[in-house]
């Protein structure tokens, strides 16, 4: 019996008009009315992902979120972190320099500035729109070496940044983890950062194992959490890495795949 599901949202919770359809929103009730813990676990900041906690009434202090891929975990309701991994202002300014050099935007989260970037491109106002926030432009060279930032991305056309992440170099992997969240988003975080980790540290807290969890995500990002659960499950429409080491491919984000995948695996 499955105890612990964890679903990302963009392309799997979230369907293409970035709504939780009425199906799944019924299936993810019916699971915690059985006593299954239901957590969101996304590449957005906790702001972006506040909307649909409260849809799903994810909001009481028995409920837990993953945010910033993995880099935060915490409690809803009290808002007490359970797990925190970062990289700072050095950290940053290494990945702005090497957008630089690839001829590539950036930006990243900063504790206390919010999102910020060196010079707006439209893959920074798709960040800012889509979770309900603002961007402040500022020189990464301005940031102290020990400033506290979440993650830091590179952001491009797909084609490019194709073509940029297989230019990346090795000691970057080495220093940061390293995901693609969308087609025009890759992501630098701590390298004790990733979702799989973050599920990993909620399961731990509420003492459920991970052979009692259920993953759900449709893009490299969610690859630790669906490796790392009992049972980790691709969207139809994810990438196709993904699905290659899924245990099981639901239907797409436009066809409840969600809510068949918890009516299959989860209810009773």
């Amino acid at each position: 019996m499955y105890k612990l599901i964890a679903l990302d949202m963009d392309g799997t919770l979230l369907n293409s008009q970035k709504q939780i359809s009425l199906r799944t929103q019924q299936a993810i009730a019916k699971a915690r009315e059985q006593g299954i813990k239901v957590v969101l676990a996304s590449g957005r900041p906790l702001a972006g992902m506040q909307d649909k906690l409260e849809l799903l009434h994810l909001t009481s202090n028995q409920d837990y979120v993953l945010h910033y891929n993995g880099s935060m975990v915490q409690n809803v309701g009290t808002g007490e972190v359970i797990y925190q991994q970062i990289i700072d202002g050095r950290s940053a300014k290494r990945v702005a320099q090497l957008a630089k050099e690839l001829g590539v935007n950036t930006h990243a989260f900063s504790q206390i500035h919010g999102l910020i970037t060196p010079k707006v491109s439209q893959y920074t106002e798709v960040e800012a729109n889509i979770n309900g926030i603002s961007i402040t432009e500022m020189d990464f060279d301005q940031l102290e070496d020990d400033h506290p930032i979440i993650k830091a991305m590179i952001v491009a056309e797909p084609a490019v940044l194709t073509a940029t992440i297989a230019k990346i170099p090795a000691e970057f992997y080495r220093d940061f983890t390293i995901v693609q969240s969308a087609a025009f988003f890759v992501e630098f975080l701590n390298p004790k950062s990733n979702k799989g980790i973050g599920v990993q540290a909620i399961a731990e807290h509420l003492g459920i194992q991970a052979s009692e969890v259920m993953c759900m995500g449709d893009a490299e990002n969610d690859h630790h959490m669906l490796q790392y659960a009992g049972l980790g499950i691709a969207m139809d429409n994810a990438m196709e890495e993904t699905k290659r080491i899924a245990d099981h491919i639901t239907l797409s984000n436009d066809q409840d795949g969600v809510a068949v995948a918890i009516e299959q695996f989860a209810l009773r």
